[in-house]
């Protein structure tokens, strides 16, 4: 199996270290990933511009690593142009959870996203953080676990994976679509200048079964994603009115 490795934290993530080495178990392995940190960019595509790569000047032991002057779905475009053998794309480990709504502007789950619009199975993983880096030794059984699960069928796919910081077990689950605030917290800079943080704090109580509620305790979520966003049910109710 030919894998390509990307994020949105840019190369120099631990995360992706870790990712890396886990996916060795399963083939040959390329890192194609931002060179700074690209968190929260969503799906954005450079477009006004030239991309360039440059080796990394992280050593990453028996894999080819790139850093690129890009997006998360700019590295994956590009890494999949430089490796067009490639079968699956991992984009990860994200160093803070992209569950329920932070998918809409998750990079990390944006590079995932690309390789899917490019024929490519695509999948996601992330694992919160606190005050200190995650146990990413904790985590890489259950890494290995999930990619096991679902490197099981060749389909082109979209996944989204989050790793609680002490898992039990893995569970399929669904988005969670409860509201978050959203509010935008004005503050002050040492100059006395104003500036605004955007708060994404959730306002509800997950939903049985949502990436969330499997979160909340302590099991890896694996939700199964499409790039279809058309309601079903709304648009049957528009069309038997025409």
């Amino acid at each position: 199996m030919n894998i390509l490795i990307t994020n949105d934290d840019g190369i120099y993530s631990p995360g992706i270290a870790a990712l890396a080495q886990t996916a060795l178990k399963f083939g040959t392995v390329r890192a194609v990933a931002p060179d700074v940190e690209q968190s929260s960019m969503g799906h954005a595509i450079t477009h006004s511009r030239p991309l360039t790569y440059k080796k990394s000047p992280i050593t990453f032991e028996g894999i080819e690593a790139f850093r690129v002057n890009g997006t998360p779905a700019d590295c994956v475009a590009l890494g999949l142009h430089m490796y067009p053998d490639t079968d699956v794309v991992l984009s990860g480990i994200n160093m803070g959870p992209n569950l329920g709504n932070s998918m809409w502007h998750s990079g990390t789950l944006a590079a995932a996203k690309q390789a899917v619009l490019l024929g490519v199975k695509g999948i996601a993983l992330s694992t919160p953080v606190g005050k200190t880096e995650p146990d990413f030794n904790r985590l890489t059984p259950f890494v290995e676990r999930s990619l096991n699960l679902l490197f099981e069928t060749k389909e082109v796919a979209l996944y989204n994976v989050n790793f609680p910081k002490e898992p039990i077990d893995m569970m399929w689950t669904r988005q969670s679509v409860s509201l978050y605030d959203g509010t935008v917290i004005p503050g002050e800079d040492p100059m006395g200048r104003k500036n605004f943080w955007i708060s994404v704090r959730s306002l509800d109580q997950a939903e049985k079964h949502s990436d969330r509620w499997a979160m909340e305790r302590n099991y890896v979520s694996i939700t199964p994603l499409r790039l279809d966003l058309t309601d079903e049910r709304r648009l049957k109710e528009k069309l038997s009115d025409q």
